[in-house]
């Protein structure tokens, strides 16, 4: 019997796995970079923070708006993936909340942009919208739930009212430097908990 199928699968299957990774890779950098820069940084940029050239970029995501959707889809799920990864491994549920919150205002200002990256491709940005409720709002829901029945914080917080809050503490952080939206969102976040 002849196996040399199987190693053309495994080959491929391979393959597979280092563009998904190279892909993973190029959106980490891209978000690493849209967070400092904005989402009209220079591809060059990304391309210097991968470790790639900008060939690769543009056969990966041949727009603009096509990296920054990407990004955005990236920066949500990992987003949603970390709140019961920090739930299971922090030290209290109310920790685990702080840090889930790190991340959401770390995506939150990543997304600054992305309207005028996609022009005015409006279906676009509400899928984008109904996505980034479907992923995130569970996972909030989630950390609030544990945080409350553990005693830390009051119960009956709604998840989506939390994060149009911290959104709306982020607004405008990147046009004024003396503006902290970090430090607000750390006291919104210290103000749920429970009086002693």
């Amino acid at each position: 019997m002849n196996d040399s199928g199987g190693g053309a699968g495994h080959a491929a299957q391979s393959k597979r796995k280092d563009a998904r990774r190279n892909q993973q890779t190029l959106l980490d950098a891209a978000a690493a970079v849209f967070v400092t820069s904005g989402v009209e940084a220079p591809v060059r940029d990304i391309a210097a923070k991968a470790g790639v050239g900008l060939g690769t970029i543009y056969r990966h995501f041949p727009t603009r708006a096509d990296l920054v959707v990407a990004v955005y889809r990236h920066q949500v799920d990992a987003c949603a993936e970390a709140g019961p990864a920090l739930l299971a491994t922090g030290p209290t549920p109310h920790a685990a909340l702080g840090r889930w919150v790190d991340l959401f205002v770390d995506f939150l200002v990543t997304k600054h942009g992305l309207a005028a990256a996609l022009q005015t491709d409006n279906a676009g940005f509400e899928t984008l919208h109904a996505y980034f409720l479907d992923r995130l709002l569970p996972v909030c829901t989630q950390l609030l739930d544990a945080a409350a029945a553990s005693g830390e914080i009051r119960s009956g917080l709604d998840a989506y009212q939390f994060m149009r809050g911290i959104g709306n503490l982020c607004i405008g952080a990147d046009s004024d430097p003396r503006y902290d939206a970090r430090q607000l969102v750390a006291f919104l976040v210290a103000g749920l908990r429970r009086p002693r």
